[in-house]
């Protein structure tokens, strides 16, 4: 099974494959969008690839309906959440999921860690954030808050580097810089707490 990041959008309507080629060009990033299966005014996959390599990523449009995928997907999501921590990120979630619209699933491919592979990626992914709202998932990382930053811990036990954390303090979501790596960051974080020696955002 390969490797998603994915959009939780909270609108249901579908960015135009024009749209999300303008956001490629204007970044001047040197990877196309083909269609893959739909068409132009309802696409369903996309193949981002460089222009003349290999594929960088499969874009999937999963809208949340009955018996379809995207619905099984989301169910799936609200099931998993509730075993993850912070407790109150996992609330949140909860609360927040049954409103996704559509899920936008990108699989990385082999061209995504050649040349500008990842910033094609990344530049897809904010353009369709842009335009349909909602949360970012990650696989192996968890989900963040509608800003963007990760709330929910499912990082593997031997994950570090810095990484824009957020925690909620009733409503309110406080955004800071804490490293994965260190044990009583780590702890706090999974508590609840922003951590003592975190940067604050």
């Amino acid at each position: 099974m390969g490797y998603y990041i994915r959009v939780l959008a909270t609108k249901a309507d579908q960015p135009a494959l024009k749209f999300l080629d303008s956001r490629l060009r204007d970044a001047k990033v040197h990877a196309a969008l083909r269609l893959e299966t739909g068409n132009e005014q309802k696409w369903e996959q996309l193949v981002l690839a460089h222009p003349n390599g290999p594929e960088i990523a499969l874009i999937e449009f999963n809208p949340i309906e009955s018996g379809e995928l995207g619905q099984e997907e989301l169910m799936e999501f609200i099931e998993e959440v509730a075993e993850c921590q912070p407790q109150s990120a996992s609330h949140w979630l909860k609360q927040y999921l049954p409103g996704i619209k559509t899920i936008y699933a990108l699989q990385l491919l082999s061209g995504t860690d050649i040349e500008d592979g990842w910033k094609a990626v990344h530049i897809l992914q904010g353009a369709l954030w842009t335009q349909s709202g909602g949360i970012l998932q990650s696989d192996g990382e968890g989900f963040t808050n509608e800003d963007g930053n990760h709330i929910l811990w499912q990082f593997s036990d031997s994950a570090s580097g810095k990484w824009k954390m957020a925690v909620l303090d009733g409503e309110k979501w406080i955004a800071f810089e804490m490293e994965l790596g260190n044990s009583e960051q780590r702890e706090a974080f999974l508590q609840g707490r922003v951590p003592r020696a975190a940067r604050l955002l």
